[in-house]
């Protein structure tokens, strides 16, 4: 579908209709944020742990490369720029609007799922032992043989949130949407054979997989809590994307659905008014008459 003037749908002139017509969506999106707040307040489940099963959760306990309050840089606002800039070069209100509320979807989506997963499993993570007993000295229960943690009840809270990872899972939902974004608008599988734009495709990626790899290093989580947070990420943002844009192999999968539906109306529009101007008008008595006639007939039947 070749593309029409620039500018023609604004946040100033669609703005407010976008809003309007997806305004239950920005709702449910404020009830998704007060789920994960209650999913972040409560307690976790918490895991039996023996004497025995100490092993795999003895790693040093320090604070994490990249912290909680870091990760929505490169996840939310640095896709939110890349479509802020879009925006500006191009002036589709559409294309704006539905990237940053499929973007907050997937985002929050997947933070639901991982938060209840996490919650729900109470899997400890590497670092546990050093979470539960600061000073080194090992407490358990006489009978269960349970672990009796003497450490800072918060730290020992998010001991039990292991599975699976949220700065992986986070970072996969933001920055796998961000690829799929600029792969449709780069056009990178245009069968032109430009390979080079996959290096762009791929950058979001590789960060977010880094972000992963970070979590494992820091003795944060294990390698199997980090693939699964990538896979939940991975799987949201590609819902969350379609949901809104084509496949990014599409003829048309550099815009979203509504700004293609939009312009195909505007010219099905246009195209059945010029119809209607170029009719010939009556030139002959008879022609008038049978006017004449056919308006007396609906009078008639009204």
């Amino acid at each position: 579908m070749p593309e029409i003037l620039l500018g023609a749908y604004t946040l100033k002139s669609h703005g407010t209709k976008l809003a309007r017509i997806h305004l239950h969506d920005w709702l449910i999106l404020i009830l998704l944020i007060v789920i994960e707040i209650i999913l972040n307040v409560i307690e976790p489940f918490h895991r039996y742990i023996g004497p025995h099963m100490l092993t795999d959760i003895m790693f040093p306990f320090h604070e994490d490369t990249i912290p909680f309050w870091a990760v929505p840089f490169p996840t939310i606002v640095l896709p939110i720029i890349v479509f802020a800039v879009y925006y500006y070069h191009r002036k589709d209100v559409y294309d704006l609007h539905h990237a940053i509320l499929g973007l907050a979807y997937a985002v929050l989506v997947t933070g639901v799922i991982t938060d209840s997963i996490k919650d729900a499993v109470g899997r400890p993570r590497p670092n546990f032992f050093w979470r539960c007993f600061p000073d080194g000295k090992a407490v358990f229960d006489n009978f269960a043989r349970d672990v009796i943690c003497h450490g800072d009840p918060r730290i020992i809270k998010e001991g039990y949130k292991s599975f699976p990872s949220g700065h992986t899972s986070w970072s996969f939902a933001g920055l796998t949407y961000l690829s799929w974004y600029l792969s449709g608008k780069i056009r990178v599988f245009d069968r032109r054979g430009h390979v080079a734009k996959l290096c762009i495709m791929f950058f979001p990626v590789l960060t977010a997989a880094l972000v992963g790899i970070s979590r494992v290093d820091d003795y944060w989580h294990h390698w199997t809590d980090v693939f699964a947070g990538a896979l939940i990420g991975s799987t949201v943002a590609a819902f969350c994307y379609l949901q809104f844009f084509p496949y990014p192999y599409d003829n048309d999968g550099w815009a979203p659905h509504a700004y293609i539906q939009m312009v195909i109306a505007e010219r099905s529009g246009r195209a059945n008014s010029s119809t209607v101007r170029t009719e010939p008008p009556a030139t002959n008595q008879a022609d008038v008459e049978v006017g004449s006639y056919d308006n007396n007939s609906m009078r008639s039947i009204d």
